[in-house]
């Protein structure tokens, strides 16, 4: 069966992720046509985003104030600039322009207008990539880490709802199972799609669907947008765009997306003279835990860390500073794939798995997610977390024992390696412990969970109190194996401020525009080198918003 029509709509939008629901928003508003084509069943409508924590990076907001939080614009673009490192003239050039809006963008509108659509804050803030180093260097100086009443999905909802009147309005089209393979081009402008239309599926979100093909379709329209995400899932392209200062890539990786995270339209969009800058650049965890009930193939979940944890080599070193939980995910990337291994090991305690561990995603915080206030306020309570005692008992990179001979014989017998030395590690927490004893320490991360407590928001909910890990009082102990887990692509096709794709002159190409990951959240690579958190999803509101309005304003020729 083929599908060939004329111009069918104003706007082609490729790929129904956060970015691509936020541009259709956009357009609809402004009364435009829209044809919203995705590979996926519409089961999976909304993408990455709907899996997600919910973490947006904020400055200067009403919750900040009112726990004492100091932020200003110009502190987060010194944050923001610091954690880039921007050093390409060329490449990074609109990664900078995107990098300076986004900060305006974060500090002056963004709280208000998720406000206006409905969008609620949890009002404790949480405090990501620390950083570490000094003050111009990398990291988050305050906490900026905004999580969503509601997690994912109600980010998504409202960008949902507006999809739907647009489709009861008769202003989009929804294709679903609609894969584009090609860029229609005329004269050097985007004219349209063209591409597969792959069998019916009943996959559940995130799970795997089938590439089995029943037809063809060609849509034409004013402007094409590619708001088709990264390549996440697809360890080939990965381990290809690996950058050397991260050393070897890892013979093992789990994947912290579903598998339809396969970045196919940038080599598409390439092919039509879209410029791809910034391949190296990339952003994977290092707190990886195999799902102990995988919803796709090598499915993972981030521990989101708390500072308190000893996190050790896959020989039993302890990581120097500031390789701590929560500090520097690049930086203990590079720390970790120079020991020649793909993991690494938290040690730590009850008292400390209780207060510190959250996992990320939205299926594993059933409490934010279901807007739930009894079952938050149950988070303070004695034992860890529903989601994380699951782990603890099913995840096969847990191992949980009364004495550290009993811990480092599970350690040595799950990787089966038998690197963990009894004698060396125990000397490691020994040393640690003698430093709790005094209100003086040299150890940087005593003192920096000394200072984490200090804020009222990780006294509360996030940072234990400090503590011997071999008293017995405070077991049992847990190690846990963290692997690395994929996630997202820092950079992408080249965009102006409008989202309009340049080729490799710089000159934009007419008709043809991207937001989201895929143009690497705005200009190729917003984010620079690294990233401060809760900028992936703000990513793709930012750039799927701005590409949205500027294809808005463009006029269309009566049909």
């Amino acid at each position: 069966m083929n599908e060939v029509h004329s111009v069918k709509a104003d706007v082609v939008v490729v790929g129904a992720g956060l970015a691509g629901l936020v541009a259709v928003a956009e357009l609809v508003a402004a009364g435009r046509k829209v044809m919203l084509l995705d590979q996926e069943p519409e089961a999976s409508l909304g993408g990455q985003a709907w899996w997600s924590f919910g973490g947006l990076f904020l400055v200067d907001t009403p919750e900040q104030r009112r726990l004492g939080i100091h932020d200003s614009h110009e502190l987060a673009l010194q944050d923001w600039l610091g954690s880039a490192g921007f050093d390409r003239e060329d490449e990074d050039e609109w990664g900078r322009k995107w990098a300076k809006a986004y900060v305006d963008f974060a500090t002056y509108e963004k709280r208000e207008w998720l406000h206006s659509l409905g969008i609620r804050f949890f009002p404790v803030i949480g405090w990501a990539e620390r950083g570490g180093y000094l003050a111009e260097g990398h990291g988050n100086s305050v906490p900026r880490f905004h999580i969503v009443w509601g997690t994912g999905p109600a980010i998504i909802k409202p960008f949902e709802d507006r999809l739907r009147e647009g489709i009861a309005n008769g202003l989009v089209e929804y294709r679903p199972r609609h894969r584009v393979d090609d860029l229609i081009m005329q004269d050097g402008r985007a004219i349209g799609v063209k591409g597969s239309i792959l069998i019916a599926s009943e996959a559940k979100r995130g799970e795997a669907s089938s590439r089995e093909v029943t037809g063809e379709f060609e849509f034409t329209a004013t402007s094409i947008l590619v708001t088709s995400g990264g390549i996440g899932a697809n360890f080939d392209l990965i381990r290809k765009n690996w950058p050397e200062r991260l050393g070897t890539p890892p013979k093992r990786m789990i994947s912290g997306v579903p598998a339809h995270v396969d970045g196919r339209m940038l080599g598409i969009t390439e092919r039509a003279g879209g410029r791809i800058v910034n391949r190296d650049r990339m952003w994977h965890y290092t707190e990886g835990i195999q799902n102990w009930n995988p919803v796709w193939e090598k499915h993972g979940i981030r521990i989101l860390p708390g500072p308190s944890s000893m996190w050790f080599d896959a020989n039993g070193q302890r990581f120097k500073a500031p390789n701590f939980p929560g500090f520097d995910t690049l930086g203990t990337l590079e720390t970790i794939q120079a020991t020649g291994y793909d993991y690494s090991w938290f040690v730590l305690t009850q008292k400390v798995i209780e207060k510190e561990f959250a996992l990320s995603g939205s299926e594993q915080n059933p409490d934010l997610t279901g807007k739930s206030i009894k079952q938050v306020l149950s988070r303070i309570l004695p034992g860890p977390t529903a989601p994380v005692k699951a782990f603890m008992d099913k995840g096969e990179d847990f191992v949980v024992a009364n004495t550290l001979e009993e811990l480092v014989e599970g350690m040595n017998q799950l990787t089966g390696d038998n690197l963990i030395n009894h004698e060396d590690l125990k000397r490691q927490i020994l040393a640690r412990d003698r430093e709790i004893t005094h209100k003086f320490t040299k150890d940087l991360q005593i003192t920096a969970l000394r200072g984490a407590r200090n804020y009222i928001g990780d006294k509360l909910i996030r940072v234990a109190s400090p503590h011997k890990f071999l008293d017995s009082e405070n077991g049992p102990l847990i190690a846990v194996r963290l692997n690395i887990i994929s996630r997202k692509t820092l950079g992408g096709l080249q965009t102006d401020l409008s989202g309009r794709v340049l080729n490799a002159s710089g000159e934009f190409i007419p008709g043809l525009y991207a937001a989201g990951e895929v143009a690497g959240f705005g200009g190729g690579g917003v984010h620079g080198y690294r990233s401060l958190e809760g900028t992936f999803l703000g990513g793709c509101l930012f750039s799927g918003r701005e590409a949205g309005r500027a294809i808005a304003e463009i006029k269309v020729s009566p049909k």
